[in-house]
């Protein structure tokens, strides 16, 4: 398998809750992995997995100050899933007008 297979996408890096919960600590302030370990049961080197998908997918960065490795987000990459997910927003609004008036015309018959 190429290099380029083993990489994640950001659909694959936000489906697992834990990289999520990860995304919205980093949203409030960038943190050590120390800090960011404190908030999961799990251990640091589980952390870092999770960490290292992320970065993959150019969600997050981490750089070196002194023995820790800080970490950031880098929301950009979510505007893919943004844009995604308002394609299938028109989908359901569309289909909600269409009951809604069903529904409030069903009277009228």
């Amino acid at each position: 398998m190429s290099q380029a297979a083993h990489k994640h996408d950001v659909f694959q890096a936000i489906a697992d809750p834990t990289r999520r919960e990860v995304l919205r600590l980093l949203s409030q302030k960038e943190m050590p992995i120390s800090k960011i370990t404190e908030h999961f049961p799990m251990t640091r080197t589980a952390i870092t997995k999770h960490l290292h998908v992320l970065a993959e997918a150019k969600l997050v960065s981490g750089r070196k100050e002194g023995r820790e490795k800080v970490y950031q987000l880098h929301p950009e990459p979510l505007e893919e899933v943004q844009q995604w997910i308002s394609f299938y927003e028109k989908f359901w609004n569309n289909k909600l007008s269409i009951l809604k008036y069903i529904v409030e015309n069903e009277d009228k018959n």
